[in-house]
């Protein structure tokens, strides 16, 4: 029986479009073992948080057994809200955040968005969690990762050059990370 694995795309006009090739990838890396639901998000060009994590929701609900969660800048973000403050009816095989925003006084500071300050406590059951983030993201600041680092200390940090926002199409580090969950 293939892994589920759920991966909620970013935000903006076309951005499902342009994280498609990274399920691609990931996809192809990760072969025949591993099953990718890629939903499309309410509104990407203007999204609201509450119902990308309502979807969030109901997608996650449909996949059988620990799903392995995937989420790529605003929808890394909303993933972790999700997972931080609605403690999931569905078991977590382990969350992979890539260029996620950080939302607040400190990154962009949009309280709707925000994370509680309990966020790191609220998720230590989950194993591991990664954040991945390249210097030369044009969208997502690199200091976002800072911000991130500072609020879970316990989370796995991988850093790259090159690669801007779609880390250049290339997820074989996130397809290793997840092999290397068995």
């Amino acid at each position: 029986m293939a892994s589920n694995v759920l991966f909620i795309q970013g935000a903006g006009e076309g951005a499902y479009e342009a994280d498609r090739q990274l399920v691609s990838n990931l996809q192809q890396l990760l072969g025949d073992g591993y099953r990718i639901h890629f939903p499309r998000m309410p509104d990407e060009s203007r999204p609201n948080g509450e119902a990308w994590i309502a979807q969030i929701r109901i997608d996650l609900s449909a996949y059988p057994g620990a799903t392995i969660l995937i989420g790529h800048s605003f929808g890394a973000s909303m993933l972790l809200k999700y997972v931080s403050e609605g403690k999931p009816d569905h078991s977590v095989a382990g969350l992979f955040l890539l260029a996620p925003p950080y939302w607040g006084p400190e990154g962009w500071d949009v309280e709707a968005f925000a994370l509680r300050s309990d966020a790191a406590s609220a998720i230590s059951d989950i194993q591991p969690v990664t954040f991945y983030h390249c210097r030369d993201d044009d969208i997502v600041p690199f200091s976002h990762l800072g911000q991130y680092v500072k609020t879970f200390p316990q989370a796995i940090v991988r850093e790259f050059e090159g690669r801007g926002h779609l880390f250049g199409e290339d997820m074989s580090e996130v397809a290793q990370d997840i092999r290397n969950l068995q």
